[in-house]
């Protein structure tokens, strides 16, 4: 299963962090041992299904733990039954080299 996420919490982070809360969110994914992906916009992980549920909502959960006042999470899960489902590798490949920066 493919999961993208964007936590959006209110306030973002702390004065002298801006986006600590959000860094909370990260570090839960980064914590889980799960291949990922952290973009300007979001981050993509992937794992088993039980495994990427309960991720997504630990990096939900983890923004008010870490004192956002609330938060907004927007997420999109790709799951396929296909004997060799798509992997973030296989979707990104061949956009990984010779763009422009």
């Amino acid at each position: 299963m493919i999961v993208e996420i964007e936590c959006l919490p209110r306030p973002y982070g702390e004065p002298g962090a801006p986006y600590s809360f959000v860094e909370a969110a990260i570090r839960v994914i980064q914590e889980s041992g799960l291949k990922y992906e952290v973009s300007a916009l979001g981050t993509t992980f992937e794992g088993e299904p039980d495994e990427v549920w309960r991720v997504a909502r630990e990096a939900h959960e983890a923004c008010l733990a870490a004192g956002a006042e609330s938060v907004l999470t927007i997420v999109k899960f790709s799951q396929s039954r296909m004997p060799n489902p798509p992997t973030m590798e296989s979707l990104t490949a061949k956009f990984r080299d010779g763009g422009s920066s």
